[in-house]
């Protein structure tokens, strides 16, 4: 077994330490979620916390984890006596996989023994396995979503029903969940991020020093990992002492009415959604206070509880910025109550772990390895300028303007049936939904999905008397093995590619598109999917965004885009065409929408309109709209023509507002045109 990295020799991260301290005290605070750039040593604390947490009592023999003080625990390998075994043992870190399968974390029947012996036995899966301790799942908003419900309705309930293959069970499944991500890829879906207690964002040091000293004590561990954890085995121990001793004293802590009512003045203030937050702040002010080994909760403790527990819960979309307001903060906590006297018997708790008595690791808790810096898009280089009154003249010349508020749109979808990763727009053959058939396990790798039952045994049946069964068990081979074929919902990749030259730079016209891309930003985000953004002006076409889950990374890319310049469109269509090859290579099963925003002027470089054609030519096979920009009274319709060379769709944005604008993207997914059976075959 893999020696882990030690809690207390991790620099700086103090918030996410603390947090993680906290759950432990009291796990009805809800789990811990830690956002952060890669790098940052999120998995190294998550994983380290596993050897300072305080063993637990278990019945014996128990695949549950039944605590034996409980007088009727929830488990299927009960009932038990009440003089029953008792086993001490440490409190488990188990590690939920993004690509788990349903039956995996909620368990099913025991596959060996049942094509075996046919015996119809339940295997518990990793909710079983959790109970009373840690959940943790590394990359958290990439979790599918069908594994999402799974973790709500335990996180909810507090157990695990099973109702499939012939099993009925229910069992306990109360865990402390921690999630860890990085926003970059994508962000949470908001009824699992709610469910988090705690919230934290990580980044590695600036500090050349504090840098230093991360990668001194990370060599130093891989170097020799039993010395270094020799080193600090004793802060480890007083870590855990510290923890015994604050969960101890964590029914004796006072929560008066006064505080409860700054509690709800704080929640109030910052205008959180639902009576959550107060519960979770709550609790964890109590555990705070009993951390500092305190019987009465202070005005610091309630200013620690908001900051962990309210930056999440203030986000109305994904485009708003998490964090929570210190100077409002104080403002809604007031200094009118003072404090309680701290403890005789120390300098006042404080909110970090010890360290050891080595005068060389008394550097803060931190990230236990380094991180990159945040890239940069092309866009980002181009200094905005204002732009001549004539459009495209001036060449290089760029202004900015600013999207709208995002709006709800309708949804639309690519014809035909997929099979690409489950979400919640276009009809595919996924993971999850309805059983429309059973198919053999395929040899080659690709076993994914949960086992047909039934079919199953229709396949073994036939071959009863050739296998010599003539009375007892059903002969099952290897061949029998059907999974099931289910027809639900995929997420796609929608890239946009967007003109952004001199004549598109009115500012009615590009706040207009702005707002309508947002607005469909909002909805991918909503339905699971990719989206990518391709910008030509100016002679070059950039990507101004690969594809990517992270939409909030894609209004901020949007809000940043320049206008001005003259308008190359064959590099802009040969730049999404590449864009979907390459993303066809890494994800074949992701079917693509193009949606291009363009008045379909072609004035860069020479034989322009000729190159745009010929590029028009890779994308005949993609589903596109074309949304015409052109305005005024007399208009050349070269929009439309590149609509045709494209087989597209085609929509004139003159003729209609931002919504309606949005409104015909959504259209698009049925009827003539490219997105229709005449293209991609029947629908």
């Amino acid at each position: 077994m893999p020696l882990h990295y030690p809690f207390t020799a991790v620099v700086g991260s103090d918030d996410m330490s603390l947090a993680l301290l906290l759950t432990t005290i009291d796990p009805a605070i809800g789990g811990v979620l830690v956002r952060g750039e890669k790098g940052t040593a999120k998995s190294t604390i998550v994983r380290a916390l596993a050897d300072v947490l305080p063993p637990i009592d278990v019945v014996a023999g128990d695949r549950f984890s039944s605590d034996p003080r409980e007088a009727e625990p929830l488990s299927p390998d009960g009932p038990f006596a009440p003089d029953a075994d008792v086993a001490t043992r440490p409190v488990r870190i188990v590690e939920l996989p993004v690509g788990a399968t349903e039956d995996r974390v909620l368990g099913s029947i025991h596959l060996q023994k049942a094509l075996e012996g046919g015996a119809v036995e339940y295997e518990p899966g990793l909710l079983a396995k959790a109970h009373r301790g840690v959940l943790y799942v590394d990359e958290v908003n990439l979790l599918h979503d069908h594994l999402v419900d799974v973790l709500l309705d335990a996180a909810a309930m507090g157990r695990a029903t099973i109702e499939r293959d012939g099993v009925s069970i229910e069992h306990a499944a109360r865990f402390v969940l921690v999630g860890t991500m990085n926003p970059e890829e994508g962000e949470l879906r908001p009824q699992l991020l709610d469910r988090f207690g705690l919230t934290v964002e990580v980044a590695a040091p600036r500090e050349p020093q504090l840098r230093a000293e991360v990668v001194r004590r990370r060599l130093a561990f891989d170097a020799d990992p039993a010395a270094f954890r020799a080193r600090f085995a004793d802060a480890e121990q007083s870590l855990t002492d510290r923890l015994v001793a604050a969960q101890k004293l964590l029914t004796e802590v006072e929560l008066t009415d006064a505080a409860l009512t700054r509690i709800a003045e704080v929640c109030a203030a910052f205008d959180v959604d639902g009576l959550r937050a107060d519960i979770v702040m709550a609790r964890t002010a109590v555990a705070h206070a009993a951390w500092d080994g305190r019987t009465s909760v202070t005005t610091d403790d309630l200013r620690v509880a908001a900051r962990l527990a309210l930056p999440h819960r203030r986000r109305r979309n994904p485009f708003d910025a998490p964090g929570i307001d210190e100077d409002q903060l104080d403002e809604a906590l007031g200094d009118d109550e003072p404090d309680p006297d701290p403890t005789p018997d120390g300098d006042g708790g404080g909110s970090e772990p010890e360290s050891s008595g080595d005068s060389s690791d008394d550097t803060p808790a931190g990230p236990a390895e380094g991180s990159a810096e945040p890239s940069t898009s092309s866009a980002d280089e181009d200094a905005p300028r204002p732009t001549p009154p004539s459009g495209e003249a001036g060449g290089s010349s760029t202004t900015a303007s600013a999207a709208g508020e995002p709006y709800r749109t309708k949804l639309f979808a690519v014809s035909g049936t997929g099979e690409g990763e489950a979400g919640r727009r276009s009809r595919a053959v996924t993971s999850r939904g309805r059983r429309v058939g059973a198919r053999p396990v395929d040899r080659s790798g690709d076993g994914g999905g949960s086992i047909d039952l039934l079919q199953t045994l229709r396949a073994a049946a036939p071959h009863q008397a050739a296998r010599g069964r003539r009375t007892g068990k059903l002969a099952l081979k290897n061949d029998d093995l059907r999974l099931a074929v289910r027809e639900g919902l995929e997420s796609n990749l929608v890239l946009f590619c967007v003109d952004a030259s001199g004549s598109m730079a009115a500012r009615r016209r590009m706040d207009q598109v702005k707002t309508a891309i947002l607005s469909l930003l909002l909805d991918a985000y909503q339905r699971r999917d990719k989206v990518g953004l391709v910008t030509f002006r100016a002679g070059t076409a950039d990507l101004a965004l690969p594809p990517t889950g992270s939409v909030d990374v894609a209004a901020r890319r949007l809000d940043e885009l320049p206008a001005g310049g003259r308008t190359p469109l064959a590099e802009g269509l040969e730049r999404a065409a590449e864009v979907l090859r390459i993303e066809r290579i890494r994800d074949p099963r992701r079917r693509p929408l193009l949606v291009l925003v363009t008045d379909g002027r072609a004035t860069h470089g020479p034989d322009a309109i000729a190159r745009s054609q010929r590029a028009a030519g890779l994308l005949v096979d993609v589903d596109t709209l074309v949304v015409d920009c052109e305005t005024g009274r007399f208009t050349m319709g070269l929009a439309r023509t590149l609509a045709d060379h494209l087989r597209a769709e085609y929509v004139a944005l003159g003729d209609v507002t931002a919504d309606a604008l949005t409104d015909a993207v959504r259209g698009s997914g049925g009827g003539a045109g490219p997105w229709s059976a005449d293209k991609h075959g029947a629908a």
